[in-house]
């Protein structure tokens, strides 16, 4: 095609690229568990809990953050039954 003008050069390919990218996180998650059955059950269950450790950081100061987080592992210990937290000595 002489009338096309062609182009190539390294970053012309980055937008096709990018667009495979949640599909190689998921690889990346998936490449520890022995088959994508177990995988699916893992990820069911944690993506549900997860974000509730993860607080939005960008949007707290430091000092919020850290008693935020502090509350949030409290009240899982709460919830799991954890009582007592090994110490290091």
């Amino acid at each position: 095609m002489g009338s096309v003008e062609h182009r190539s050069h390294k970053g012309l390919n980055n937008r096709a690229e990018n667009s495979h990218q949640p599909t190689r996180q998921r690889e990346r998650a998936m490449k520890y568990f022995r088959s994508p059955r177990s995988a699916q059950k893992f990820l069911a269950a944690f993506s549900q809990i997860s974000p509730y450790f993860r607080p939005r950081r960008h949007l707290m100061a430091a000092s919020e953050y850290r008693a935020e987080t502090t509350v949030r592992f409290a009240v899982w210990d709460r919830i799991t039954g954890v009582t007592t937290l090994p110490t290091t000595a």
